[in-house]
């Protein structure tokens, strides 16, 4: 019988840039900060769990897709 994973919580969500409009998909809990790639605004810093994000979120990417 095989062994059940255990649930995830984390996710990758979509945000906008509040400077240029850039959106981008980001995980929520990074590692290390998280730069638009268009203007290199940090969207996101790293607390050790979930991620403080600087911008606005759109949504959480379905991860059926």
């Amino acid at each position: 019988m095989a062994k059940k994973q255990p649930k995830t919580e984390s996710k990758f969500i979509r945000v906008k840039c509040n400077d240029c409009g850039n959106e981008q998909i980001i995980f929520d809990r990074p590692a290390c900060r998280v730069k638009c790639l268009a203007c290199d605004k940090i969207l996101a810093e790293p607390t050790g769990g979930k991620a403080d994000i600087k911008t606005e979120i759109l949504g959480v990417v379905d991860r059926d897709v």
